[in-house]
């Protein structure tokens, strides 16, 4: 084991591993932990990763012990990386009124310019390149990639994936925040994090990124129709209407009666999975 990564637990699953590790961050300038799952592939040979983004007041273990991916991960030979949702331990600033919407547990993906956040909340970086580099480094993994993730997570696998064409594969998302210069959550992170001049908003908008994006890669986006956050925050029309504006092929799936919850994840989870096997692997 490299002497980069401590190990937290490890446990056996599928044939696989599923394991946690911690780390310090140079780019978050903290201690961080993330969680991976090794399929049994990794015994002869290295594999491709799917790098999974959760929600607002997630950390790693949410997907890792409620998606149920691990099966299918097991069958098509997909590693899974699993980041938490923000910088954590002392010295962290949090929201000041310890709302959930901001602060520890809702980093959003992005760079903060705006003290006393500049410091730590460098997501963005973190899940782009020091992440990557760290695990295909430590671990046996190739460095083909995919991203997805929900919600908060939907919005930065979207973001990150159309600003990395050349770095990941396909991108699929979960309910994402799809407009968030025009949702109460995205806008309040924005301000928080970015400061009042929207244009320095605009390259985190999932929807304004890929109204400019040049050869996206391939696109999966499934929302439910029951969930409560559906449309005042996740704006999942604004998406929808720059890919037909623009003729980008992107799947967008509402599903009806589904919410925002892991059970909807975990009922399509193996969609998203063999979606970005056929990226990944070609399987």
């Amino acid at each position: 084991m490299s002497e980069q990564l401590t190990l937290v637990s490890e446990q056996r699953a599928f044939g696989g591993r599923q394991i946690r590790y911690s780390h310090t961050s140079s780019v978050l300038n903290c201690q961080m932990q993330f969680s991976v799952f090794l399929p049994p592939q990794t015994e002869q040979h290295q594999v491709p990763a799917l790098y999974w983004l959760s929600g607002l007041t997630c950390t790693d273990e949410n997907f890792s012990s409620k998606a149920g991916a691990q099966r299918m991960a097991a069958q098509l030979g997909i590693a899974l990386i699993i980041p938490d949702t923000s910088p954590r331990g002392e010295g962290v600033p949090d929201d000041d009124s310890g709302a959930y919407d901001f602060g520890l547990g809702a980093g959003f993906y992005l760079n903060a310019t705006q003290a006393p956040f500049d410091k730590h909340y460098r997501m963005y970086d973190y899940i782009v390149d020091e992440l990557p580099m760290l695990v295909e480094t430590c671990l046996p993994l190739t460095e083909s990639r995919s991203i997805s993730g929900h919600s908060m997570g939907g919005h930065g696998a979207l973001v990150i994936g159309l600003h990395h064409p050349d770095r990941y594969k396909s991108i699929s998302a979960f309910a994402p925040i799809c407009h968030p210069s025009r949702s109460p959550w995205g806008i309040k992170a924005f301000r928080g994090y970015l400061g009042d001049d929207e244009s320095c908003w605009q390259p985190y908008d999932a929807t304004l990124v890929l109204a400019k994006a040049e050869n996206p890669p391939a696109i999966l986006v499934d929302q439910g129709t029951a969930d409560n956050f559906w449309p005042e925050q996740l704006l999942t029309d604004s998406l929808v209407a720059v890919a037909r504006q623009r003729n980008i092929p992107a799947e967008i799936r509402f599903q009806p009666g589904y919410d925002h919850s892991y059970y909807f994840i975990a009922s399509f989870i193996e969609d998203h999975l063999r979606f970005h096997s056929g990226h990944l692997i070609g399987n």
